[in-house]
């Protein structure tokens, strides 16, 4: 499929989504946001792809959030129901999503690299929740995925003073998983892609499901007591991973996953 503000490349299981914009710093306008929707649709649909990597295009930014100028301007603030960049309110996607920030990350910048399950930052990244001082709000999950990552305290010390936090900050903070320099950035992405790859799909997104699932649970125990009914898992179970892994774990080989 041909996009005009993103770019989508496969890479045996992984798919590298890259925001393309760079000339207003990967900002995301509403025909973006519909592209995003259609490239994450793909994805979820392909048994053939396991892992994603989202990234900006330039040197610049990951994304600088949403497009103020295009606003201000009476552009279309349209977006799918899948929300901010096809993602932010992407519930069914189980997948595992990996951001590899480089440069500025503010805003819905932010907000797509918080709904990913990992984050990788080079070191001149730089995130932030600003849209106060433009009397807005961080409305696309970051005032929710935050306090979620890193707990409340920390989180509104970023989201009530709308600071910028360094990539190294970010990791101190816990938001971040790994720090590296600009040129490093995307083999860094792909080195925790191909680690993912080397699991079986199927428990990789059991796996993902039951944490975020479990998290929405009042306790512990209604977590634990109620995972065996999360779609993921009940798929892992009816798999042909699910005998391939013990298989090949007795036969003293390598899995060879096939992600259904």
């Amino acid at each position: 499929m041909a996009y005009e503000f993103i770019s989508v490349e496969r890479e045996g299981p992984v798919t590298v989504f890259t925001l393309n914009r760079p000339e207003v710093m990967n900002a995301v306008h509403s025909p973006m946001h519909f592209e995003m929707d259609k490239a994450f649709n793909a994805f979820n649909a392909d048994p053939e792809q396991w892992v994603g990597i989202i990234t900006g295009a330039g040197e610049r930014a990951f994304s600088a959030g949403n497009d103020l100028k295009n606003q201000a301007t009476g552009g279309s603030m349209a977006m799918p129901p899948s929300g901010f960049a096809g993602l932010a309110q992407r519930f069914d996607l189980n997948k595992p999503l990996i951001a590899a920030v480089n440069g500025v990350a503010m805003g819905g910048g932010f907000e797509i690299a918080l709904a990913c399950d990992i984050i990788v930052a080079s070191d001149n990244a730089v995130f932030a929740l600003p849209e106060p001082r433009v009397g807005l709000a961080a409305l696309a999950g970051g005032l929710h995925r935050l306090p979620r990552a890193i707990g409340t305290k920390r989180a509104m010390g970023m989201i009530l003073t709308g600071r910028r936090v360094s990539a190294a900050e970010g990791r101190d903070l816990g938001f971040v998983n790994e720090v590296s320099t600009p040129a490093d950035l995307m083999a860094t992405a792909r080195r925790w892609a191909g680690q993912i790859a080397e699991l079986s799909p199927m428990s990789i997104r059991a796996s993902k499901e039951a944490v975020y699932r479990g998290l929405d649970e009042p306790s512990l125990e209604g977590a634990i007591a109620g995972q065996n009914r999360y779609p993921a898992i009940s798929a892992l179970f009816r798999s042909e991973d699910f005998v391939e892994g013990p298989m090949a774990f007795a036969q003293k080989r390598t899995p060879n996953w096939k992600g259904k």
